[in-house]
């Protein structure tokens, strides 16, 4: 309870931010529905670019387990470089989904207010109808975002466990323990890719609806 009475003010001064930035964008003539669209566009490309930098992970890993040779420290160095890039990139990516969430919320909310306000029953429901398929369309989006976003767990934590392991053993025994690694890492991020490409694709058939 002590936790929640200091988090309470901080999450209703956000939401006070937040509707006070939602206001002051329609009034420049730029509405919910169209900071969701560019959301739903950024969000896209931060899973492109996730997509690239786990691809040169891999490369990085494929390249570490054929090391024969030579600096061994800077092949750590290299390793540890890519890992610690794909976290930057998946926080990213949880950011921009966030934000998604964040502004969808309040233009539902502002949809199912204004339905009220129709004096035309004709119009009320064939925009009551629009809502539920949007939100529909939405919920299947959000859903895909975040089975994405999950499937970059288990190549993180793996690329940690691998990054630190050759960390705490700079000898070629340490690369011959991890060759057994790359099979299950490369099957993750195919995996992981795949995952992506689905919510790019829904992404850019949602974002289509909303721009009708």
């Amino acid at each position: 309870m002590r936790y929640l009475l200091v988090l309470l003010p901080l999450l209703l001064s956000l939401s006070a931010c937040q509707t006070a930035y939602y206001s002051a964008m329609e009034k420049v003539g730029v509405h919910k529905r169209d900071i969701l669209a560019d959301r739903v566009e950024e969000a896209q490309e931060s899973q492109q670019e996730a997509q690239q930098q786990f691809k040169s992970a891999l490369e990085q890993f494929s390249s570490l387990i054929k090391f024969d040779g030579g600096d061994l420290q800077r092949v750590y160095e290299a390793t540890d470089s890519e890992f610690q890039a794909c976290s930057a990139a998946a926080e990213d990516v949880s950011a921009r989904i966030n934000s998604i969430e964040s502004v969808a919320d309040a233009l539902f909310d502002e949809w199912q207010d204004e339905l009220e306000q129709y004096t035309n029953t004709s119009l009320k429901q064939d925009s009551a109808k629009k809502l539920a398929n949007t939100k529909r369309q939405y919920n299947s989006l959000l859903k895909t975002m975040r089975r994405a976003e999950k499937s970059m767990q288990p190549v993180l934590a793996s690329l940690k466990d691998n990054t630190l392991y050759l960390k705490h053993n700079l000898n070629a025994k340490a690369i011959g323990a991890l060759q057994g690694e790359f099979n299950s890492v490369q099957k993750d991020i195919n995996r992981l890719i795949d995952d992506m490409n689905k919510a790019i694709a829904q992404s850019e058939q949602f974002v289509a609806t909303l721009k009708q």
